[in-house]
Parts: structure tokens; sequence; C-alpha cells
């Protein structure tokens, strides 16, 4: 009975207590209440500014507006020492930053003013322009440092300042860049920019200026400037190309630079791309390929030694002599880079009349007549010899059909349009240039270049075998009975092989290689001969019979001595398959 008793009893005690925590908040939040009623009375009383307010960072808490108006009077930008947040955004739209905020200083802006007055009626207005209720917490706003306003007026120079303050702030964009290092390849990667407007920036700025407010910031909306982004495989396709040493561009009169060649993985590159920000700049491993030539190095060795040279004497009729000249004038200044080939047809083109050319004689199907261009391979085979003797890489070569006279034989280089050509390869590391001269009658190649080192070479011949030539007679019956004419001048056949010896600075041997072997053809000589004369009788002689002319012998035409022919080499000599041997067909002129 007791126990039921209690447990009657005890909601009641319960609900008793829990009124108790209603009553005291009650009661805190009318003591608060009246409290800040009391603050509200007490603020909208003063006729100061609130504690802690601020004019920019200058405290003017307490004080009056005629106070505040003295404490301004006659200052300007200069005196105040204050910056505000300048926000670049992306749109209007969409507010998002292009970038980190910034400070820009009154001192940026240049030519703002202070109106002391009407900086000292909003100090006090910040304070007291509220209604009663909300005065109060504009006190306590101040009294924690949050109160203040800003005081300038608009700046009378911003619109002319605006265009160096768009520039300033932003932001250019960045391509992908790349430089080839000692161990590998230094990438920038690709960062977007953008382009502040100079009049939206001034319209901004006089806009928050005249608003004022606390604390101060800006925003300000860009236009985004794209960058030109590079992908590895980009990269990769720039720069994995063929190393080339610096050369010379005979166009332009200008040293091109040298160009490192370099090889990288590709996907491993692109990856390190992808996860680099915009901007960065990251380090991608390569073989790296460099040049034995730059650009710098070039300057002061161009076209600096001979390389070799050769000189031959130009004869025959005035038409041949022409053409000597006119081909050697189409070779002459020829630039060659590092590994480039040179062709005598490429060079001279198909020589027509129309380009000045004559009729002169030249070899066409083993005779000799009168063609377009003869004489052409004259400055071919002094090229050749002048080649030969700056140790070049020979590319192509054929030799006459008939040994020439002009030049030592085996170290000639016949030539014709659609047939024939002579080309050699720059092997240097450096450019190499082509001076074809002509006086009095002999012409000169040059190969102007760059020597490093004293080597020099000495081309020798060996005759392997001769072939005389013989006489044939064909009767003519149209020539005067008793009457012979030469058809076909004669020519011996020779073989010969040809040697490259290279020596050093002392005249020391160094190497001798074989170079060629010029299969000169034999051409035999062709006598017309007229009717016999009739038979004459001579009385009272002590015999009879018939004078006849008796055939011509043949000899061998003379051949301008060789120069250079020395004792020949032992066959026992390494051929090396760089030059193009002539077939029976090789034609070309004279």
């Amino acid at each position: 009975m007791e126990q039921t008793a209690n447990e009657t009893m005890a909601p009641k005690r319960l609900k008793a207590g829990g009124k108790k925590p209603l009553v005291i908040i009650a009661g805190i939040v009318i003591v608060v209440l009246a409290a800040y009623l009391a603050l509200c009375a007490y603020a909208a009383d003063l006729h100061t500014t609130f504690p802690g307010m601020r004019v920019e960072m200058t405290p003017v808490g307490g004080m009056t507006v005629e106070e505040i108006e003295a404490l301004f009077t006659g200052r300007d930008s200069t005196d105040l020492d204050q910056t505000f947040t300048l926000y670049l955004t992306e749109t209007e739209d969409t507010q998002m930053l292009v970038c980190d905020p910034f400070e820009l200083s009154y001192a940026d802006l240049g030519g703002v003013t202070v109106d002391a007055a009407r900086t000292a009626q909003r100090a006090y207005d910040y304070c007291h322009e509220k209604n009663f209720f909300q005065t109060g917490w504009r006190y306590l706003e101040c009294l924690l440092g949050k109160g203040g306003v800003w005081t300038v007026n608009t700046a009378p120079q911003l619109s002319a300042l605006a265009p160096e303050l768009a520039e300033k702030y932003s932001r250019a964009a960045i391509d992908t860049s790349y430089a080839l290092t000692e161990d590998g390849i230094s990438v920038t990667v690709a960062q977007d920019g953008y382009l502040i407007d100079p009049g939206v920036l001034a319209d901004s700025i006089q806009a928050r200026l005249a608003e004022g407010g606390y604390p101060f910031h800006m925003d300000c909306p860009t236009t985004d400037v794209p960058a030109k982004p590079l992908t590895a495989q980009e990269i990769y396709d720039e720069v994995s190309g063929e190393m080339k040493n610096a050369g010379y561009d005979a166009a332009t009169g200008t040293i091109i630079p040298e160009q490192m060649g370099a090889e990288f993985d590709v996907d491993a590159a692109q990856q390190l791309l992808d996860a680099a920000a915009p901007g960065e700049t990251i380090r991608l491993d390569a073989t790296i390929e460099y040049p034995t030539v730059t650009a710098e190095k070039l300057k002061g060795v161009l076209f600096r030694d001979v390389l070799g040279e050769c000189t031959t004497k130009v004869g025959g009729t005035a038409a041949r002599i022409s053409n000597v000249k006119l081909a050697s004038s189409a070779v002459n200044g020829t630039v060659l880079n590092s590994g480039d080939v040179f062709s005598y047809n490429g060079t001279t083109g198909q020589r027509t009349a129309a380009k000045g050319y004559q009729a002169a004689p030249a070899y066409v199907q083993g005779e000799t007549v009168d063609e377009i261009g003869g004489g052409v391979c004259q400055p071919s085979s002094t090229l050749y010899l002048a080649c030969l003797r700056a140790n070049l890489e020979i590319t192509e070569r054929y030799a006459h059909r008939y040994v020439p006279s002009y030049i030592t034989p085996g170290m000639d280089a016949t030539v014709s349009w659609g047939g024939p050509d002579y080309k050699f390869t720059n092997d240097t590391d450096y450019p190499i240039k082509i001076v074809a001269t002509y006086s009095k009658g002999y012409l000169t190649m040059k190969l102007l270049g760059t020597k490093v080192d004293d080597t020099t070479v000495k081309m020798t011949n060996e005759k392997l075998s001769t072939t005389p030539f013989k006489v044939v007679e064909q009767e003519d019956p149209t020539l005067a009975p008793g009457t012979q004419e030469v058809k076909v001048t004669p020519y011996t056949g020779y073989k010969y092989k040809t040697y490259r010896n290279l020596y050093d600075g002392d005249g020391n041997l160094i190497s001798s290689t074989y170079e060629a072997t010029s299969d000169y053809k034999v051409r035999d000589k062709v006598i017309l001969k007229g009717p016999a004369l009739p038979a004459v009788t001579v009385p009272d002689a002590p015999a009879s019979g018939t004078t006849e002319i008796p055939a011509e012998s043949g000899t061998e035409p003379p051949v301008e001595a060789p120069p250079e022919t020395t004792p020949s080499v032992p066959d026992s000599l390494p051929e090396t398959p760089i030059v193009i041997l002539p077939g029976e067909s090789a034609e070309g002129s004279v």
C-alpha cells in the first residue's frame, strides 16, 4: 500500500521539477533583452561614433562628426596606406575564381581623393542610421572590431590607369614548351590565361569605391585565354628526328641552328604530363644525341679551309668552251650541309639551247657527234678529282667510254642527261661550298669547308690492260680514185684501277684504299678509200706493175700526260663497292 502511494506521487515530483529550466531560460532572455534594449538606448543617445569604429584602418571610435572631419581634412591617397582585395572571376554568372585573390592599394589606383566631410558623416551614419533595435547591434559590431567604412572618392585618373592595371593583373596563357637538357627533356605544362577588360575593371572599381562598406572586396569578370597544349607524342614527333649539325642557308646567307635528337617512352611521358599541374615544369627521361657542330661554333670556321681542288685545261671549239663555262657557273656556289648529296645533273639541269648550251662534240652510241651541251663532262670530271682530294664520299660515278685527254685516266666522271650522273656526299660535320672558276683556258674546281685534321689525299692509278686499236679500210666509190679520208678517229682501250691514299701531316701513309675501276673502250680507226687508180705501163722499163697507196699503220692518239700517275698499287688491296661502274652503254659528253 505504501509502495503504491510512492509510485503515484513520483510523476508529480518530476513534473514539478521540469519547470525550473524553463523559468531560468525565460529569466535569462528577459535579462539579455533588457540589457540589449538598454544598450540600444545607450547607443542611440550617443552623439559620437561607437567604440572600435574605423575609417579605413584609422580608429575613430567615440569621435564626433566634426572631430572625424578634422582628422581627414587634407588627406589623400598617399596618406592612406590601405589595400583592398580584388577577386578575378571567370564570368559574372558563375563568380568562379580564376586565381587566388590579390591586393590592390590606393597607390595602384592613383589620384584617389578623400572628402573629409563626407567621410565623417558616413562614419557617424554607419553607427546611427539604423533603427533603434539595430543600433545596439551596430554598437556590438564596432566593439568587436567589425565596424568600419571606406572613404575614398572615385579615382579621377582611373580611366587612364585602367589599361595599365588590366595588363598588370591579366595573365598570359602559357603554351606547353620544352627544352632538351643534358640528360632529358624539361617540359612546362600548358596553363590557360585570362584577360581583364580595362573598361570592365574601371567600372567595377568606381562602383565599388562609391559603394563603400566593410570589408572591402571587388569581383571583376575576366575573359579566358586558352593555352596551346602539347601531348607527349607531339613532343616526340618534334624532337625524335635525326640529329643535325648546324648548317648554312645559301639563299639567305644565314647559319641554320643545330638540332639535337631525342628518344623517350611516349606513354610514360604522357602519364607525367597528365599528373602535372598547369604551368608546372617537369622532367622527362630521354636519351639525347648532341650535334658535333653548333651554330656558335660554325660562325668562326664556316668555309675556312680548302678541302680539295683540281685544275684542268679546257680545249676544243668555242662552243665546247662556252658549255664548260655555263655548266661550271651552274655548279658554282652550291652549298652542301652535313649529310647532303650533290647531283651534277640535278644541279645543272638539262642542258638545252634555251639555257645557252651549244652543239659541241660528244659521244653517242660510240661515235663522236655534235650534240647540245658537249663538253659538260669536263666540269664534272674536274669536280670528281677535287672531291677525291678532299677525301669525300663518292656516291655515284661513271668513267667515260673512251679515255679523256684533259685529266688523269681513272679520275674522270662522265655525265649525260637522263643517263649517267655524278654524285658525292658531304660526309663531314661542316657545310661545304663548291667554287668553280674559269680563267685563261683553265677550269678550277675548289671545295671550301672546315678541316679538323692535317691529313691529305693523293690519288694513284694502276694500268691493268691496254687494247690497241686496229685500222679498218672501207671502199668508198664516192671518193676520187686514189684518195682516202679518216671516217672514225681511233682510241686505244685501257683499264685502270685507282686508289685513294691518305697521308698524315708528316707525310706518312695512313691508308691506301681501292677507289674505282675504269674500263675505257677501244675504237678502231676507220679509213675510207676511193677507187684504185688505173695501172700504168711504163715502156722500156725493166719491170712493169701497179703502184698502190700503202695502208696507214695504226697509231695511238696523244693523251695528255697524267699529272698524278704513280707506280701501281698491289692488286691485293681490298675493293669497296662505293662506286657504280659503267656498263657498255655508258655515254657522255667529251
